[in-house]
Order: structure tokens, then C-alpha cells, then sequence
């Protein structure tokens, strides 16, 4: 408009505002034309009811391990264990050292670690991360006084992966420090949890070698898949490994700062996973993390 000249400027402004109008009128034409024809739509349409009920979104529930991890904790509290937890991101001090692990020794080998850099401000400290919940168990003792009943359950991490075992898997790890605290004390504790969780079952202890405990124990019970007559799963023996266990090592004592000639207690530990494959009959441990709504949905 700027370059046309003075007197063709009004005719140029009168043209303009003309097709603006046009096009605004053709414009609210058209939404008028697509608002009846949705409306004629709607009217014309197989009728529905409209009394009939909304339905609702479907509601969500917890994990299988989140649920045997909550059924759990729930039986230790009720015999008096308090629940701690740790750093997932721990000293080796702490996940091996005050735990009777001197760097050579054999158990090493059963722990297949992810190190990690070591922290700024400890440039000389080995980081890992936790290979078991047993670090709780170290800090506990470290920063308490006993008598004490503790049990924890959360992520631990080691480089192994098939249909039993995963990078990250979840364990629960519980310990017992009191005076004359003796092997039936702990048979008596996983009995009970054998019993709540799974039902009426055989309970079977055998000897097995840990560092951090002596005597040690595995804690087998009754297969619940054949119900002890043999099968698979428990290789004809009737019975099925949940768990392992023993009375607390002296040196665990010493390294912690706790008198072995005053103090005793036991200690356990299970994976999560494990007791959950069996209590709802999963056969490959790599469900749990794949995120498949169909078979998350039949828990």
C-alpha cells in the first residue's frame, strides 16, 4: 500500500477489506457446515443408551516380588525384627572385608562384582555395588547396640544372567544379636517364615559353608510342586533350597567392634525372586523384569 500512489491508495484499502470480509464469511460457513453435518452425524448414528454405566479404568496392583517382599516384612515384624536398609553403591569394606572376605579367599569367586569408580573425596576406596544385603547387616552393627532383631530387603547387583539369576535381583537379609542365642533360635525364626508364607511344610536344615557365618546352613522345604514325591524342580529330592542361613562368625563380631565372648546371633539371607517363583509357580526369572502385561496381569 506504501508504494501505490495517493489518490489509488482508497480504491486499493476498499478491495482488500472486500476479499477479507469474503474470506471470513466463507470461513464461518464452513465451521458452521462441519458442526451441522457432525450434528446430522450424530443424530442419524445407531442409537445407545445412555444410562448405562461408564466404564471404569482398570486398576493397577503390585509386582510378584513387591508382593512377597511386603508378605515378608510383614512376618518379620510381627516377630520383632525392625526394617533397615543401605547404600546400594557400597565400600568394599563393608560388602566383603568385615564380612570375612580377605581379597584371596575362595568365596570371592561365588561373587561375580560390578566395581565402580572410586569416590573424589576416597580416590584409594574400592565402590561396588552391593553384591548382597549383608552391608546392612555391617552398618547395623557398626552404628547399634545390641540386643538387636534386623531385617532388610532391596536391589543387589551381580554379572550373571540366565533362567534363575539376573544382572539385578532383589534379597532379603536378616540377622539376630542378643546373648545365648543358640541354632534353635534361628530354626525356630525360619520355621515360621517357611510356614507363613509358603503353608504347612517340611523344613529341612543341611550344613553348607558361607564366611560370614559358623555353622552355616542351607534351609530347604517340602517341594510345593510335587509335594515331596519328587519331580523336577526339585531334582527327585522332594524337596527345594530357599534360603541360607548360620550363626554369626566371631570375626564379623570383632571387625564390627562387638565382644564374640558376649554377644551370638544368627544370621539369613534369601533372593526375592526365588521364593516368588515358587509361592506363584514362575518358571523363567527373566518375567519379572520384562514388563509383559499379559503375564503381569495374572497376579
Amino acid at each position: 500500500m506504501g508504494k501505490l500512489p495517493a489518490d489509488a491508495r482508497k480504491a486499493a484499502g476498499q478491495r482488500v477489506n472486500a476479499l477479507k470480509m469474503a474470506v471470513e464469511k466463507a470461513f464461518e460457513e464452513r465451521l458452521a457446515a462441519m458442526a451441522k453435518a457432525a450434528r446430522d452425524a450424530d443424530l442419524s448414528a445407531t442409537p445407545f443408551d445412555l444410562t448405562l454405566p461408564g466404564r471404569a479404568p482398570a486398576r493397577g496392583h503390585l509386582h510378584p516380588t513387591s508382593l512377597v517382599r511386603e508378605e515378608m516384612l510383614g512376618i518379620f515384624r510381627d516377630l520383632g525384627f525392625v526394617v533397615a536398609s543401605g547404600p546400594q553403591v557400597e565400600l568394599e569394606e563393608n560388602n566383603f572385608g568385615k564380612l570375612g572376605f580377605p581379597p584371596d579367599h575362595p568365596a570371592m569367586d561365588m561373587h561375580d562384582t560390578f566395581w565402580v569408580k572410586p569416590l573424589p573425596h576416597m580416590p584409594d576406596a574400592k565402590v561396588l555395588l552391593r553384591t548382597h544385603t549383608s552391608n546392612v547387616q555391617v552398618r547395623e552393627m557398626l552404628s547399634q547396640k545390641p540386643p538387636m532383631a534386623v531385617v532388610s530387603i532391596g536391589p543387589c547387583y551381580r554379572t550373571d544372567e540366565d533362567m534363575t539369576h539376573t544382572p539385578m535381583f532383589h534379597q532379603m537379609e536378616g540377622f539376630y544379636v542378643d546373648k545365648n542365642v543358640s541354632l534353635a533360635n534361628l530354626k525356630g525364626v525360619l520355621t515360621e517364615l517357611v510356614v507363613r508364607l509358603f503353608g504347612d511344610r517340611k523344613v529341612r536344615f543341611r550344613p553348607s559353608y558361607f564366611p560370614f557365618v559358623e555353622p552355616g546352613c542351607e534351609v530347604d522345604m517340602g517341594c510345593p510342586f510335587c509335594e515331596g514325591v519328587g519331580c523336577r524342580a526339585c531334582k527327585g529330592t522332594g524337596f527345594v533350597e530357599i534360603l541360607g542361613a548360620g550363626m554369626i562368625h566371631p570375626v564379623v563380631f570383632e571387625a564390627c567392634g562387638l565382644d564374640p565372648e558376649v554377644w551370638t546371633g544368627f544370621a539369613f539371607g534369601t533372593g526375592v525372586e526365588r521364593p516368588a517363583m515358587i509361592k506363584y509357580g514362575i518358571p523363567d526369572l527373566r518375567l519379572m523384569f520384562e514388563n509383559d502385561m499379559r503375564f503381569l496381569a495374572q497376579f
